[in-house]
């Protein structure tokens, strides 16, 4: 549900992160659109993202352009926010929010830990974790809505920085292979548009599945890990993972830190 119009031109890097830690993950409750803070070990996994990003060039170096990007872009919710601050902050832009990036609803499951939800929605938490684009949670967001909006974010987003399509004849206009390694000389590493999108588990899912053109059933298939990268690149109209979850930079944080998502 992302609008292709934009990904014909390019090349364009996304550089995809979850927020940290937060007070209602360390105590195992459902957020959903609810604002619990950052925890302290949340606190500390956003300081690390924003200094691995600072320096993509760190081995094992990420596969993003080099300098600065266009746009840092964040849900609104705090939790999001203060590491997209962070994030920013780092390559001296100013980050901007996007209502569309925030989590899913989750009704009447926010605030609840995962046994009380088991205890008053067994069933209905059952029918989402097994088919998620048909059921939800009481009071909650469709999965199919909370799609659309993501695919709205993407794409206004892509519209932004993405360049537009070179004309027939130009070198610009002949796609490297698609096999890495292959392409033109300079390709890896080549100056070009990126930006940085920080959201939550949820919307994130959504967002990977509708670049990649992936069913949305396919939901359960993408977690991103807490404060973890996640990087896409598009070019002549082919949308590239180039890495996904990479959190060696949460290493020796402890506390259940490396960025593994939780199971709901």
């Amino acid at each position: 549900m992302v609008d292709p119009a934009p990904l014909t031109g390019g090349p364009v890097s996304l550089v995809l992160v979850r927020h940290g830690e937060t007070t209602w993950i360390r105590e195992g409750r459902f957020q959903g659109r609810a604002d619990p803070p950052l925890s302290e070990t949340g606190l500390r996994q956003a300081a690390r993202v924003a200094d691995r990003l600072a320096d993509p060039g760190a081995a094992p170096a990420l596969p993003i352009p080099p300098g600065a990007p266009g746009i840092v872009l964040s849900s609104p919710l705090r939790r999001a926010a203060v590491v997209a601050d962070g994030i920013a902050a780092g390559y001296g832009v100013r980050p901007e929010h996007d209502p569309d990036l925030a989590e899913i609803d989750q009704g009447a499951w926010e605030g609840l830990t995962t046994a009380e939800v088991v205890s008053r929605y067994g069933p209905e938490l059952a029918a989402w974790r097994r088919t998620p684009a048909a059921a939800h949670a009481p009071g909650g967001e469709p999965l199919v809505t909370a799609a659309e909006r993501a695919g709205r974010a993407a794409g206004r987003l892509l519209a932004r920085i993405t360049p537009p399509a070179a004309a027939p004849g130009d070198p610009a206009a002949i796609p490297g292979s698609h096999v890495l390694g292959y392409g033109r000389p300079g390709t890896d590493g080549e100056p070009w548009p990126w930006a940085v999108v920080v959201a939550h588990d949820g919307i994130l899912r959504l967002l990977l599945l509708g670049l990649l053109g992936l069913p949305i059933e396919r939901y359960w298939t993408v977690p991103f890990g807490l404060c973890a990268i996640t990087v896409l690149e598009a070019r002549h109209g082919i949308v590239r993972l180039r890495a996904h979850n990479l959190a060696d930079h949460l290493d020796g944080l402890g506390d259940g830190a490396d960025g593994r998502p939780p199971a709901r």
